[in-house]
């Protein structure tokens, strides 16, 4: 009578008790253990996982953590596929050649009599008994799930008859096993054993394990490799799945339940494991299927599916091919061919009903395109925030602020004609404007930044409520086109750039002037930065941008392309605002703009007034070129002498001049925190200018201004300022033809 020696083998680590559910897991859970992704159902955190059954548990082994099942370790997870890869242990029945009998080797624990409600089967698509041995005889079985049973022999008279990669009976053979097994057993034959072939094969060798990952070799049966090869585990396949329910059919009648498929681009897969189901994206998604918009779109356009000369387009799900004019996509080929037929029929249908249609077709379209363009100017009012700024306007009725439409503005400016440009530049051209009889300078920007399309309205209601003597008034805009366009009180005696450096720089400018519109500039810019709500960095403070009035006063102008203060992450711009030679180095390091930046713009300023130089020359070495750098290495080397304006050291003290020099070397500084406040700038241009009034010679500043620049010039030269709140010039130095500059 045969006999075996019977060793139960149920996998514990699949006798979980399993209840899904639908609760979402948190944010906090871990997704990683070791290198191995732990994705949802599964779980190594309390309350990470869908149900007890997907519950894995991250060790520490050897120094390095790895998941666990039980007492399997888990390899990799398979959403799509529906599987867990573990190691599952090798059992040798050996010859003990010390006591001359037959012995057992190999990790028994985590083994006994499984679970029906376990979420996991042995896959017996992917998994083989694999025996080795030259008299082995096993039998597995599994009489309670399946009423499977099978033999597993590999019998062999001596080694040269073993094939290497051959696993079929010689040494080794591989034994298919049945779906639904998710516990077995085996029975080693105590009869059919190595005792009397021990000098050339002592074990026989049994597990279940992956068939892919296996392949034989003959020093398996001669030697103890099989076992070392795998550090005495090998990799097996498990199947998992939603198991509380038979099928997708009757999972799908109660989503509102334990319904596990929660991604809206998700479908249910019936197991093909035994009884219920697994959840898998729909065509052209990917991602987690058991997470709420686990499953995002795949582009199909990046891998280029379409023909070469046709064109992609991803939509939900899938994608679609299309070819141009005249030629027509074959699905089945995927190329795009001519299509002659149509080419040729819609060419002859056109022309035989060209007289006949096309009144209609022409009323048709101007029809459509004003519907069209009345929608999008309607998309753009909403999208700048217009709706906003109209509630507020009607709240508070005194407000001077108004919304035009874009045909105001085209009537204002001969619909924008050349003959109107009062200036342009990289960031926009202003046009000189007539609305309700006033003149009114219009700038249409070039661009608006995503972050500027969303606020735009609430910083245009904020921007103009500024009032400041020292600030171009914001009339209004216009938020009905693709890029708003603003519209400002018009300025007409140019800006303090010309006024320095431009076609009337030969005029003996009085000193006492230019350090008045250089304070009035700084209370203009204290104003924005202090008093108003929120405050506002300018953010391209130049001396183009100071514009100077029918009295030559000074008025700050482009604070409509500034931003306002930020107060978090927003304030770290991708796009470097400024002009060069005005630019904050400590911008250009940390791209965070502040109300020190303007100080430091600022600093140039009165370095012009100072020296009568550009901030940047394009020759020169690097050090030259830069007039901050040049003015901080005179400083240094207490050389102020050798950089101040020959007409400026004749016109007042030395005692002044130093004072505006260490003022700007203050505003100058590397560092931000260290550069004085704007308010303290304008204080400290109050005092100095006290000090430019002689005490036998008291004269009142602006009487002296305008009899320098009111009166006939002394010099031959006829004063034709003009300007108006633009930017930066396009060319230095200015051309003498053109003296209106815009940023």
């Amino acid at each position: 009578m045969q006999v075996f020696l019977q060793l139960g083998l149920g996998l514990v680590l699949l006798a979980s008790q399993y209840a899904p559910g639908t609760a979402v897991p948190s944010s906090g859970c871990r997704r990683q253990c070791g290198t191995v992704e732990i994705p949802y159902p599964f779980g190594i955190d309390p309350g990470c996982s869908l149900a007890e059954g997907f519950d894995l548990s991250c060790k520490v082994q050897d120094g390095v953590q790895k998941p666990f099942k039980g007492a399997f370790e888990v390899l990799d997870i398979s959403l799509t596929e529906g599987t867990t890869r573990v190691l599952n242990y090798i059992l040798g029945y050996c010859y003990n050649t010390s006591t001359g009998s037959m012995e057992y080797f190999g990790r028994y624990a985590g083994f006994n009599e499984g679970d029906p409600s376990s979420p996991y089967r042995f896959s017996d698509v992917q998994n083989k008994f694999t025996v080795i041995g030259c008299n082995a005889l096993i039998l597995i079985y599994d009489f309670d799930a399946t009423g499977y049973q099978g033999l597993g022999v590999a019998t062999c008279r001596n080694l040269s008859d073993l094939v290497d990669g051959s696993c079929s009976g010689m040494g080794c053979s591989q034994t298919a096993i049945p779906k639904r097994m998710y516990y077995y057993d085996i029975a080693f034959s105590e009869i059919v054993n190595t005792s009397e072939i021990w000098e050339f094969n002592r074990c026989s060798y049994v597990v279940l394990m992956e068939a892919a990952a296996f392949k034989f070799s003959t020093a398996y049966v001669s030697t103890n490799k099989f076992n070392e090869t795998y550090d005495g585990r090998v990799p097996m396949i498990l199947d998992w799945a939603m198991r509380d329910v038979k099928s997708c059919d009757v999972a799908e009648q109660n989503k509102t339940g334990t319904y596990a498929c929660l991604s809206s681009n998700s479908k249910c897969v019936n197991s093909t494991n035994d009884q219920g189901y697994m959840c898998n994206c729909t065509n052209g998604y990917e991602g987690n299927p058991y997470l709420r918009d686990g499953c995002k779109d795949v582009n199909e356009c990046n891998h280029n599916p379409c023909p070469s000369d046709g064109f992609c387009r991803n939509i939900g799900g899938e994608y679609q091919c299309s070819c141009g004019l005249g030629k027509k996509y074959i699905q089945k080929s995927n190329t795009c061919n001519t299509n002659i037929v149509l080419t040729i029929g819609v060419t002859m249908g056109i022309f035989g009903l060209m007289v006949i249609i096309m009144f209609t077709v022409f009323c048709g379209q101007i029809i459509m395109q004003k519907r069209k363009l009345k929608k999008v100017k309607q998309e753009y009012f909403h999208q700048h925030g217009g709706l906003l700024l109209f509630d507020k306007m009607k709240s508070e009725k005194g407000l001077a602020f108004n919304v035009f439409s874009e045909a105001e503005l085209i009537h204002a400016t001969d619909n924008f004609d050349n003959s109107r440009i009062l200036g342009k530049g990289g960031h926009g051209t202003v046009y000189k404007g007539i609305l309700k009889n006033m003149p009114v300078a219009i700038k249409r920007c070039a661009v608006v930044d995503e972050r500027q399309k969303k606020e735009f309205g609430q910083e245009m209601l904020i921007l103009s409520q500024i009032n400041h003597k020292n600030i171009v008034k914001l009339l209004g805009c216009c938020l009905e086109v693709e890029v708003p366009i603003l519209v400002y009180e018009f300025v007409l005696n140019g800006t303090l750039f010309e006024l320095i450096h431009g076609r009337n720089q030969a005029l003996q400018i009085s000193f006492s002037t230019l350090l008045r519109i250089a304070h009035e500039a700084a209370e203009g810019l204290s104003f924005l930065h202090s008093y108003a709500s929120p405050p506002i960095i300018h953010g391209d403070v130049k001396t183009s941008n100071i514009l100077l009035d029918d009295n030559y006063m000074a008025k700050v102008s482009d604070f409509g392309a500034s931003i306002l203060a930020p107060s978090d992450k927003e304030q770290f711009v991708t796009m470097v605002q400024g002009t060069c030679g005005y630019l904050d180095p400590e911008y250009m390091q940390t791209c965070q703009l502040t109300d020190k930046s303007d100080v430091y713009s600022f600093g140039v300023i009165l370095l012009e007034i100072l020296t009568g130089q550009l901030p940047l020359k394009l020759e020169g070495s690097e050090k030259q070129r830069s007039l901050s750098l040049i003015f901080l290495s005179a400083m240094k080397e207490n050389n102020l002498d050798a950089v101040l304006a020959s007409h400026v050291k004749g016109q007042e003290s030395m005692e002044l001049l130093t004072g505006l020099a260490d003022l700007a070397k203050k505003c100058l500084d590397m560092c931000g925190e260290n550069r004085p406040s704007m308010k303290e700038v304008a204080d400290e241009l109050n005092r100095l200018r006290k000090l430019s009034v002689h005490p036998w010679a008291r004269l009142d500043i602006e009487t002296n201004a305008e009899n320098l620049l009111g009166g006939e010039s002394t010099s031959g030269y006829e004063i034709e300022l003009s300007g108006y709140p633009t930017g930066e010039s396009e060319d230095l130095p200015i051309n003498p033809g053109s003296s209106y500059y815009a940023r």
